[in-house]
């Protein structure tokens, strides 16, 4: 599965929440923060699954260099917990 961040939306982090939260089927009770995002992640997600952060500059420019950061350390931490594994059991995440 491919999921794709659009950076030209998102202007908060609630955007980028529903960005990933619709596609990988978080459910209902997904908390919407920084750690509710690595727990669903590291153990909730069906791999494997790409999630492609298009235009992530302007993302990072609205959002705040700090804030961005936040979120790009979860995504990509969930991505090195996959090290290793067959491609058909890795979470990827690549930027442009």
């Amino acid at each position: 599965m491919r999921v794709t961040i659009d950076g030209s939306r998102i202007r908060t982090v609630s955007d980028v929440h529903d960005a990933l939260a619709g596609p990988l089927d978080f459910g209902p009770y997904y908390g919407r923060n920084l750690n509710a995002l690595w727990d669903r992640l590291s153990t909730d997600v069906e791999r494997p699954v790409e999630i492609v952060w298009e235009d992530s500059a302007t993302s990072r420019e609205r959002l705040g260099a700090e804030v961005f950061e936040r979120i790009v350390q979860v995504l990509t931490r969930a991505a090195e917990n996959d090290e290793g594994r067959p491609d058909e059991e890795r979470l990827t995440v690549r930027l442009t």
